[in-house]
């Protein structure tokens, strides 16, 4: 008589780790809007070091969470031309009228040492270390490992968009353009939220395709970085342009 078949140790693993995961980014993302100002400059680095702590220990390798060192030349490549060409389209971007009003953001009407503290510190420690490593590593590698590249990278991709709800609760308040087209009632404050949803969802999608080619995370942080950072410091030149 046959025995019964048992689920292999290593997938279980792989899905308990992977709740996990969810668990720990939904806690983090609360505390970071309810919590202290800048919390996520602590537990961006920390939660960041023991996700890949807890992937290693389910058995993903450095490549699976796209920090091989082999991947990092091509990484570098992509890096480049990802800052290069968000720099290009915000240029673009701030110089026609049509286009301008997105960039007026009352959230980057900073000062330029905090606007560079923010962009160079805030970003990158705050929000681009620990959203790469968590959906364009983590996630992307023990979805991969259980489902393969096209299930791992929608699902990187619809979680890193459910992810951003609690930070576009305010949006059409900080942003004129959004709530200018959107509104900022109710019924204007649900639609914002799902547009963001739906718009962070795509861009994760276009991060995990960068980080497939590329094979490190290296190319994904940094048109990760140059979407949140530079476009945080051409509104803030706007502003200061604006209103000097």
């Amino acid at each position: 008589m046959s025995q019964p078949t048992l689920a292999h140790p290593s997938r279980r693993r792989i899905l308990l780790v992977l709740g996990a995961v969810v668990l720990v980014l939904a806690a983090v993302n609360v505390a970071d809007k309810y919590g202290p100002h800048h919390t996520g400059l602590i537990a961006g680095p920390t939660v960041a070091i023991a996700l890949v702590l807890l992937a290693r220990r389910a058995g993903l390798t450095w490549h699976d969470l796209g920090l091989s060192k082999r991947t990092l030349l091509p990484g570098l490549k992509y890096a480049v031309g990802a800052v290069a060409a968000v720099a290009i389209v915000y240029t673009i971007g701030i110089a026609l009228p049509l286009t301008r009003p997105a960039f007026h953001d009352v959230r980057y009407h900073l000062h330029l040492s905090a606007a560079l503290m923010t962009a160079f510190i805030v970003v990158p420690l705050g929000t681009v270390l620990l959203e790469e490593v968590a959906f364009r590593g983590v996630l992307l590698g023990l979805v991969r490992r259980h489902r393969g590249a096209t299930w791992a990278s929608i699902t990187s991709s619809v979680l890193f968009g459910l992810w951003h709800i609690l930070p576009s609760l305010r949006l059409g308040h900080a942003n004129q353009a959004v709530g200018a087209v959107l509104g900022t009632d109710l019924a204007g404050t649900v639609l914002t939220v799902g547009c963001v949803v739906a718009f962070t969802a795509l861009a994760g999608a276009l991060l995990c395709e960068l980080r497939r080619r590329s094979g490190s995370l290296l190319a994904s942080a940094a048109l990760h970085w140059a979407t949140n950072g530079m476009g945080l410091l051409f509104a803030a030149a706007l502003a200061t342009v604006r209103f000097a």
